[in-house]
Formats: structure tokens, sequence, C-alpha cells
């Protein structure tokens, strides 16, 4: 089985190493950045649990050249969703044979765009819950826990084994879609972070920014029961109930907290990664996907609005603000802060 990374960035370095450090054949295609540092330093890949191997430049193969996606069995799309559009007219022009390609990629629309272009080829949903910060280096370090899932397809045994050979849990799941939009309402806490410049754990330890995530995500839920949408659950507490959890005071929030995810404390969000390196955020793939929904439905998501809005003005600024917990929510709430 040849498997390619088309995008290796942090979660395509991540996921791309962990199968080549088991021994599976891996093609990355990169951007120069990231090729000139794994050239460099080879590949590392850790994790919170403390697995750490490093894959040697000799025996990584890394190319900026899309054209080694055609001898691919299975393609891994790992690039931001806005250029996903670019990478299924580089592939239409590349693959000679049917492929299986798998979309591990934020947001909702991503295999839908590839489907348009790649009409030849067999198109998978997936997602990786886990947060993977890029430390430096060549070294990508996974901060959060959970399994991948990938749309259920008889074509996936062999890739299915090869993830459990390198210790990485995988399902195979029917309905993507509820998947999908569980992820992404725990992916609304990226722009808080972002917004905050703080560590994923030190920001959810603070009562104000769960709560700002709680009122984004009580507005995605409402929204997704007028639209008959159940996400599925992720965590071992129901998704329905996570905003109640997060509003809970600090003392008690770090005890219940300690059952919904393990969080290493160097884990960021990738929107703040992407804030804090001058690059476009995939902002409108994440909160955009609630205020999308809202306008299908006719409504307004008046939350996720105000927080696309202030992380594109954080795109566009040269000094990046710190937002605290209190500005926030007095952003977020209007100019009476509120007990939730």
């Amino acid at each position: 089985m040849k498997i390619c990374i088309y995008g290796a960035g942090s979660i395509g370095c991540y996921l791309g190493g962990r199968l080549a450090a088991a021994g599976y054949d891996i093609d990355f295609i990169v951007r120069p950045k990231i090729q000139q540092q794994l050239q460099t330093y080879g590949l590392t890949v850790s994790d919170y649990q403390g697995f750490k191997q490093t894959i040697a430049v000799n025996r990584l193969q890394i190319t900026d050249d899309p054209q080694i996606a055609a001898q691919a069995d299975i393609i891994l799309v790992c690039v931001k969703s806005a250029s996903t559009e670019q990478v299924a007219g580089e592939l239409k022009d590349i693959l000679k044979k049917k492929t299986i390609i798998i979309s591990f990629q934020n947001g909702l629309s991503n295999v839908g765009i590839l489907k348009q272009i790649l009409t030849d080829h067999i198109l998978l949903e997936g997602m990786v819950p886990f947060n993977v910060a890029a430390l430096g280096n060549g070294i990508f370090h996974q901060g959060t826990d959970g399994a991948l899932y990938v749309k259920k397809h008889d074509g996936l045994t062999e890739l299915a084994n090869a993830f459990q050979k390198a210790n990485l849990e995988i399902k195979l799941e029917s309905d993507m879609q509820a998947i999908q939009w569980a992820k992404l309402l725990l992916n609304l806490n990226n722009s808080i972070n972002a917004l905050s410049q703080l560590p994923l754990k030190q920001q959810l330890s603070i009562r104000e920014y769960r709560q700002c995530l709680a009122i984004a995500q009580l507005e995605a839920l409402n929204l997704l029961k007028i639209a008959k949408i159940k996400p599925a659950q992720l965590t071992p507490i129901p998704t329905q109930f996570i905003p109640t959890i997060l509003k809970l005071p600090n003392t008690v929030f770090k005890i219940v907290s300690q059952k919904m995810l393990a969080i290493d404390p160097l884990a960021r969000s990738s929107m703040a990664d992407d804030l804090s390196s001058a690059r476009k955020t995939e902002i409108d793939w994440i909160n955009g996907e609630v205020v999308n929904l809202a306008k299908q439905l006719k409504l307004t998501a008046p939350i996720n609005e105000k927080l696309i809005q202030l992380v594109k003005q954080a795109e566009s600024t040269s000094e990046l603000k710190a937002w605290s917990g209190i500005e926030l929510k007095t952003m977020l709430f209007g100019q009476v802060i509120k007990t939730i």
C-alpha cells in the first residue's frame, strides 16, 4: 500500500510520521518551509503520553512536486480548506488510476468540493480529533487525545490496520456528518484560543473563556436542532451537555473536565499558530459553518459572526492583541457582563 500525504503541515506530518515510524511507505507533499525543516532535522513525532520517535532524513520521501501523488493507492488530503479546490485540480491532472482520497480537513464542505472535480475517484470524509503542535525543527506533537474517524468503505481494511499498527485508534463510521459537526462544535474553541494567545489547557482553565465557548456552542446546537442534525458523541460527556460543563466554576470544572479530554500543556489550536505566523486562518470553515447553517435556515448566528470578525481583524494586524477572558466575554455578550 502506497500512501501519499498531500499537504504535510502539522496534521499531515504527524499522521504520515506515525505511519512511517510503523514501517509504511509514505510520500509527503510539503510546502518549501516544511521541506527544509524535514531535510535538515528529519521528522519527529511525539504525543502527550510520552511516545516519541524520529524518522531520519534518509528514510523520508519528501517533495513539493504534486506528481508524486500519481503513485499512491491512498491519498490523505491535509491542506488548509482554502486550498481544497486547487488540490483537486492538481490531482485531476495527475491521477491515472482509481484512487481512495480521504479529506482530513476542518469544516464540512471539503469532500463536496473534491467530488465536483475528482469524479472518477473514491472520496471519503475523515476527522482528526486531536491537536497537533508544530514545535519547530521537524517536531510535531499530539497534545490531546481522541480517535480518528473515516467514512466507512470496503477498501479501507489495510489502511485501518496500518493506523492500528501505528498505535493510532481509527473508527470507520457511516454517518460522518454527525461526526464532523461534533468535531466542529469542539473546534469553535479555536477562535477563542487564538484570540487569547494562551496554551489550550491554560485558556480552558479560565471560566470567562469557557463561557464564551459555551455560548458559541449553544448558538450552534440550537441551529442544529432546528435543522434536525444530531451531532455525534466524541467525548464521555454527551455533546449537548458540554456547554453546561464549560460554565461551571473553575474548581468544579477542573474535576469534571478530567473525564472529558486529556490536554497536554504544550497544546495550542492550529488557529493560534496561524495567527502567530501571520497566516490566514480557517475561521470561515469553522465558525463560518455555523453562520452558513444559520443563513440556510434564514436565521442569524451573532456570536459566531462576532468571533469571525475578531479573528479576521487579528489576521490583518501586525501586532496581535491578546484578549483577556473578561474582555472577550464583554465583547460577545454586550457591555453588561452576564452570569451564565
